[in-house]
């Protein structure tokens, strides 16, 4: 969420980063809209004003006995609460308005984001290991399901499309991935495990920029009774579309696309000391999108599923400490591939490569041998303050001065699914078999390798 008083004061600087990620300039338009908002506010200020100094003078002119100018007053009251509504009206409608322009705008990319129009705009940041030249490589799906433990068309019955049923060695590997990654995340680089609801308000979704634009992307869910109560509502023409809409936002709940959506609002409406920050928090959790717009996209497959299990990373920090918090989380997220031994290159993201409420971006991308070719594993971004202004979360300096807006970030660490394909991919075997990575054999019961299930 941008804040008016911030576009105000450097116009030029804010209609740059709207440039820099491809959109026309839009301080005027906010600017001319605000100018309207104050405006209203001091019409109903000034009426407020006049009603109480008038009823005052009422008073005293009937102390007076001077009923005529009683009289008088009476009528200037009368004529004040009638306008006063219609005035309360237009401050909501236009201070409505501007919030929902402001929330609808992306953050502005600091000023080292690369300036780009799309991915190919993005900038290689480094490498670790080398790409491993394997004869034949297979894809993921051809592995699992050649071993009889990943399975679409069952799911598909169950579910429909984009997701998958794994099964024994597979199903385990999964499981033991995320717990590898949670515990690295615990143990080793300070993380608190938090195990949040996977089912949210739409206040939790605003905060963290889910809402409004991304709507279409989440899946909702509803209470059966209010469903019922809805359907019977809108065929008996008992409400109008407005208020049944307001009706389902209000007993809808949200399934997480992320534990960001969580983690990050765990310090919603708080204001916390400075000594308490940087707050670390990481969750293992299925998460649910709808993939809306990727039609076609990575349709075969677990690239691309509506549901996965994700570690996420999150942390809020002070404005001064935010990069170097980014840069440490980067390094958490690299030291799991760096355990699993798995090749990849991190990328600083352009400007029109950005998420919706990321200021900067790193993208780790893991080789694929079997696509031939690096794909995203993990995205870490630094957000500023505009997660923060949605969900009111602020901080006291340690100087006692008045309370500031918190810096979020958020990350991957790692994207469970997109890791067991990047291991089946990088430690296929020529018979079919997959080897177990070392790191990972603790949580397999000691397993070195995965085969056909008989």
């Amino acid at each position: 969420m941008h804040d008016i008083r911030s576009i105000r004061e450097n116009p030029a600087a804010f209609d740059q980063g709207l440039r820099n990620r491809g959109m026309e300039p839009l301080s005027a338009q906010l600017i001319a809209l605000d100018d309207r908002r104050k405006s209203a506010v001091s019409a109903l200020q000034a009426a407020l004003e006049r009603r109480n100094s008038f009823s005052k003078e009422i008073g005293q002119a009937k102390a007076q006995k001077d009923e005529a100018r009683a009289q008088e007053l009476m009528a200037e009251v009368a004529r004040l609460k009638e306008s006063i509504p219609q005035l309360e009206q237009e401050e909501r409608e236009v201070g409505g308005e501007l919030e929902t322009r402001l929330a609808a705008i992306p953050n502005i990319p600091k000023a080292d984001v690369p300036v780009g129009s799309d991915e190919h705009g993005n900038v290689e940041r480094h490498r670790f290991g080398n790409p491993k030249n394997l004869a034949a490589a297979k894809q993921h799906f051809e592995i699992g399901e050649a071993m009889g433990l990943m399975d679409f068309e069952t799911a598909a019955k169950l579910s429909g499309s984009r997701f998958v049923v794994l099964k024994g060695g597979l199903a385990r590997l999964e499981r033991a991935l995320g717990q590898f990654m949670i515990d690295l995340h615990t143990n080793e680089h300070g993380y608190t495990e938090v195990n949040p609801p996977l089912l949210v308000r739409d206040e939790a979704m605003f905060g963290t920029a889910q809402l409004p634009k991304f709507e279409d992307d989440q899946f909702w869910a509803f209470p059966g009774s209010a469903l019922e109560q809805f359907v019977a509502s809108a065929l008996d023409g008992q409400a109008t579309r407005e208020t049944l809409q307001k009706a389902i936002h209000e007993a809808r709940y949200g399934l997480i696309p992320t534990a960001e959506v969580t983690l990050t609002n765990l310090v919603r409406e708080l204001i916390l000391s400075e000594e308490e920050l940087p707050l670390r928090f990481t969750a293992l959790t299925p998460s649910f999108r709808a993939e809306a717009g990727s039609a076609g996209r990575d349709t075969r497959g677990m690239i691309r599923q509506h549901q996965f299990v994700k570690c996420e990373l999150v942390s809020i920090a002070t404005p001064e400490t935010s990069a170097q918090e980014h840069e440490r989380m980067l390094t958490s997220a690299e030291n799991v591939l760096k355990k699993l031994d798995l090749p990849f290159r991190t990328m600083t993201l352009c400007t029109g490569d950005m998420g919706f409420a990321s200021t900067k971006t790193y993208d780790i991308e893991v080789w694929l041998p079997g696509q031939g070719m690096y794909r995203e594993i993990s995205s870490c971004s630094v957000c500023s303050d505009f997660q923060a202004r949605r969900m009111n979360a602020r901080y006291r300096p340690a100087d006692g001065k008045g309370p500031r807006f918190v810096h979020t970030l958020n990350g991957s660490g790692l994207a469970v699914g997109r890791t067991l394909v990047a291991v089946l991919e990088n430690y296929q075997n020529e018979d079919g078999s997959v080897t177990v990575p070392t790191v990972l054999q603790p949580y397999m019961g000691g397993m070195t390798r995965i085969e056909r299930q008989a």
